[in-house]
C-alpha cells in the first residue's frame, strides 16, 4: 500500500510546485543584486554582434549606402521584398568556436548577440514563427552552435532581444510609410505572448544566460508595466540573469540611463558614447560601434583605431561602467577583415594589461591630465592603476591631491615588478618614470597605496540656484575627510587664516564665495569660486475673466525642430490642463504649441525642466527660457527664473518626429523637489 501512495504524493507535490506563485524580484535586496551582478562587474569588456537579414544587402539599397540593421525601416523595403532576404541569408563561412575565441583571444568575457532584431527575423529554432534561420538555405541554429561553443570556452553567452518587431502581424504601430499594411485585427496583447514565448524558448534551451539586453522599447505601445512583467517574466525563467533597462521606458535617449526613482532593470545603457563622469551609484555599460554602423556595410571603412578602442575601454573602467564593443558580421558569417585585425592588436594590450581592467572598481580622481585610473581594494590598502596616455618628457609622473602614502610602485609590464621612486610634493605624488615608452597607446603604472584613497579635490561650492530673492543657502562639499575647507566672501583667494567651513552660509546679497581645501596651514588644493546673485522677481499680473486650462492648436506634419506656426492650419484646437495630448497623439509627426498663463503662488525662484522627447520650447513672458529643440531622445533641460506672485505668460512649443514620444514640464522652489506642474496652475483668457 505504502509503494502505491508514494508515487501519488510525489505528483501531488509537482503539480503544487509547477503551480507556484512566480516570484516578484522587482524589489530585489541590494544584496542578492550584488551577487548576481557580481561577474558582470569584473568582467567590464564584452563583444556585441548584430547579425541577421540585412547582412545581405550589406547596407546598400537602390544606390544609397548608408543603411544597416534599420536598412527595412530607413530604405523603406515593403515586407514582401525583405522577405526575400530569407532565401538568399547563407553564411557558409560561419564557425561558431572561431568567433568566440578571437573574443576570448581580445580579453573579453561576455558575448551578446541579437536572437532578434527590430526586422522581426530570428537567428535561432523557432516553434512560434518561420521567419528564423531554419526557413534560409543555411538551415543551422545559430544561436546553438555559439551557445556550445561558449560553454567550451568558458565564455559567459547573452542574446539581444528586440521588443520592437516590425515582421509580427500583430505589432504596433506599423511603420508609417507601410501605408497598404492594414492593422485590421492586429492585437498587441497577441504580440507580448508570441514575444514571451519566444523568449521561453530562448531562456530554456541554450543553457544559462548572462545577460538578457532588451531594445527597442520605446515605442507608444509598449509601457513600463509591460517592461515590469516582462523583467518578472524572463527572472522567473532564469532568477541569475541580468537584464538591461530597456525591458521598460524612461531612458534618456542614447544617453541609456533612467530617471533617479524608475523601475530600470539591471544597469543602464549610453549608446555610442561615455558619460562624461561615469553614473555614480549604478551599473551601466557604453555599446558601441567598431565603425559606424551596428550591422554590416560593405562601404563603411571608418574603423576605430585600436588606440581609440583601447583609451575607451580605459576610460569607461575608470568611470566604473562595462564596454560592449559590437562587430557586424557579413552574410558570409565572418567577421571584417578590420574587426579581426582590432579584435587582435586589443588582445596583445589585454594579455599584459588586462588586470587593469578586470574586476577594478572607479578611478578616485575626478580627472588626470595624462590619462586614467582604476583601481582595487587589496590588504592594507589600494592598488592603484595609472593609464598613461601622455607618458611625462621630464620622467616625472604626477598623480595629483593624493593625500596616501605610497607602498610601492611599478610598471605593470614589467615582469620583474622592479619598484620605481616615488616621492611627495606637498599634495600630490611624484612617480619617477623610465625615459622610454612602455605602450605608446596605453602604459599603466601600479601604485599601491595606504588606505582608502584620499584625494584632495577643489572644493564644489553650490546653492539651490544662482540666483535669489530674500536670501540664499550656500553649501560647500569636498570629497575627504583629511583637510579643512577655508573660504572668503569677497572673491579674495583663501589663506590659511580665512574663515573654516562648517555649516551652508546664508547670503542676503550678491556674494562671491571663494573656496580651498588645507592642512597643516597649507593648501592642498586650486580655488572654486561661486557667485549668488540677488534679484527682483519679474511682477505678475491679474487677468480678469482668465479661465483654467492652456489653449492648444496641433498641426499635422513631418518637422526636425519646433516649426513657425505663422501661415500654419491647426489640425485641432481646444483648451488643456495637461500635456497628454503631446503624449498620446492619435499618430506620429506631429507639432503641438500650449499658450496661456501660468500662476506663481509667491514670490520666489523658480527652476522649471522641460523634458521631452523629441524637441521642445518654454517660454515665459515671451521671453525663451528653456530650448530642448531638435530631433533627440527623452531630454531635460532647465532654467531658473524670478518671479513674482500672480499670472505670467507662458507658451510650451513641442515636435514629435521619430521614436517614442514624451512632454513633460516640472517645478520647484529651492531645495524642494521637482513636481510636475499641476493642470490648476494654468490658465488662459480671449
Amino acid at each position: 500500500m505504502k509503494i502505491r501512495i508514494l508515487p501519488v504524493l510525489l505528483l501531488l507535490l509537482l503539480i503544487a510546485g509547477c503551480r507556484q506563485k512566480p516570484v516578484d524580484y522587482l524589489n530585489e535586496a541590494k544584496a542578492d543584486k550584488d551577487a548576481r551582478m557580481e561577474w558582470w562587474r569584473d568582467a567590464r569588456f564584452g563583444m556585441f554582434i548584430h547579425w541577421g537579414l540585412y547582412a545581405v544587402p550589406a547596407g546598400e539599397w537602390n544606390g544609397q549606402t548608408n543603411h544597416a540593421e534599420w536598412i527595412r525601416e530607413s530604405a523603406r523595403i515593403p515586407l514582401e521584398v525583405y522577405d526575400k532576404f530569407v532565401g538568399q541569408f547563407n553564411p557558409v563561412k560561419f564557425n561558431a568556436d572561431d568567433w568566440v575565441k578571437m573574443a576570448k583571444d581580445a580579453g573579453m568575457k561576455y558575448i551578446v548577440i541579437t536572437s532578434k532584431h527590430h526586422d522581426g527575423f530570428g537567428l535561432f529554432d523557432s516553434k512560434q514563427t518561420d521567419f528564423d534561420v531554419m526557413s534560409t538555405p543555411f538551415k543551422r541554429d545559430i544561436l546553438k552552435e555559439l551557445s556550445k561553443a561558449c560553454e567550451k570556452q568558458k565564455m559567459t553567452f547573452c542574446f539581444y532581444h528586440s521588443i520592437m518587431d516590425w515582421h509580427h502581424p500583430d505589432y504596433l504601430p506599423r511603420r508609417n510609410w507601410e501605408t497598404t499594411r492594414s492593422t485590421e485585427g492586429a492585437n498587441f496583447d497577441d504580440y507580448r505572448v508570441y514575444m514571451k514565448a519566444q523568449l521561453k524558448e530562448l531562456l530554456t534551451r541554450y543553457g544559462k544566460l548572462g545577460v538578457l539586453w532588451f531594445d527597442g522599447e520605446w515605442e507608444n505601445t509598449w509601457t513600463s508595466d509591460y517592461g515590469k512583467d516582462l523583467y518578472n517574466y524572463v527572472r522567473n525563467l532564469q532568477p541569475d540573469i541580468i537584464v538591461n533597462n530597456r525591458v521598460t521606458v524612461g531612458r534618456s535617449g542614447m544617453a541609456g540611463m533612467n530617471e533617479a526613482g524608475e523601475f530600470s532593470g539591471d544597469f543602464g545603457t549610453p549608446e555610442q558614447e561615455i558619460p562624461a563622469t561615469g553614473v555614480p551609484g549604478a551599473d551601466w555599460e557604453s555599446c558601441m560601434t567598431m565603425n559606424d554602423h551596428w550591422g554590416y556595410n560593405k562601404n563603411d571603412k571608418n574603423f576605430k583605431t585600436t588606440e581609440q578602442i583601447l583609451r575607451m575601454l580605459a576610460d569607461i573602467a575608470s568611470k566604473g561602467g562595462n564596454y560592449l564593443l559590437n562587430i557586424g558580421p557579413t552574410a558570409d558569417g565572418v567577421f571584417p577583415q578590420e574587426s579581426v585585425d582590432r579584435l587582435k592588436e586589443i588582445g596583445t594590450w589585454m594579455k599584459t594589461n588586462g588586470e587593469s581592467i578586470y574586476s577594478t572598481q572607479a578611478s578616485p580622481f575626478k580627472n588626470l591630465a595624462w590619462g586614467r585610473c582604476t583601481q582595487k581594494k587589496m590588504t592594507g590598502g589600494t592598488r592603484l592603476y595609472l593609464h598613461v596616455f601622455d607618458w611625462p618628457t621630464d620622467q616625472k609622473l604626477v598623480v595629483p591631491g593624493l593625500g596616501n602614502n605610497a607602498i610601492r610602485a611599478y610598471l605593470l609590464s614589467d615582469s620583474d615588478q622592479e619598484e620605481l621612486s616615488v616621492t611627495r610634493e606637498s599634495g600630490s605624488l611624484s612617480i619617477q618614470v623610465p625615459t622610454k615608452v612602455p605602450d605608446v597607446i596605453n602604459s599603466v603604472i601600479v601604485l599601491d597605496i595606504e588606505g582608502d584613497p584620499a584625494v584632495y579635490d577643489t572644493p564644489v561650492i553650490s546653492s539651490a540656484a544662482s540666483i535669489f530673492v530674500g536670501e540664499a543657502e550656500v553649501s560647500i562639499k569636498k570629497s575627504e575627510s583629511i583637510s579643512e575647507i577655508r573660504y572668503t566672501m569677497d572673491g579674495s583667494i583663501p589663506t590659511a587664516a580665512s574663515a573654516v567651513y562648517s555649516s551652508p552660509i546664508k547670503v542676503t546679497e550678491t556674494t562671491t564665495l571663494t573656496a580651498a581645501c588645507f592642512k597643516d596651514g597649507k593648501a592642498l588644493t586650486g580655488n572654486s569660486s561661486y557667485t549668488v546673485t540677488k534679484v527682483v522677481p519679474v511682477p505678475g499680473h491679474q487677468v480678469s475673466q482668465a479661465k483654467p486650462g492652456l489653449l492648444f492648436n496641433l498641426y499635422r506634419g513631418e518637422w526636425n525642430k519646433i516649426p513657425d506656426y505663422n501661415g500654419l492650419n491647426p489640425n485641432l484646437s481646444g483648451v488643456a490642463t495637461d500635456f497628454s495630448l503631446a503624449n498620446k497623439p492619435a499618430d506620429d509627426k506631429f507639432s503641438v504649441d500650449y499658450q496661456g498663463f501660468i500662476n506663481i503662488p509667491a514670490d520666489g525662484v523658480f527652476t522649471f525642466s522641460l523634458s521631452s522627447d523629441d524637441g521642445s520650447k518654454l517660454y515665459i513672458n515671451e521671453n525663451l527660457a528653456i530650448d530642448n529643440d531638435g530631433p533627440h531622445g527623452a531630454t531635460t533641460k532647465a532654467a531658473d527664473l524670478a518671479l513674482g506672485k500672480g499670472l505670467h505668460s507662458i507658451r510650451i512649443s513641442f515636435f514629435e518626429g521619430t521614436g517614442g514620444n514624451s512632454l513633460e514640464l516640472l517645478w520647484k522652489t529651492g531645495n524642494g523637489k521637482s513636481e510636475p506642474i499641476p493642470g490648476s496652475a494654468f490658465f488662459y483668457y480671449r
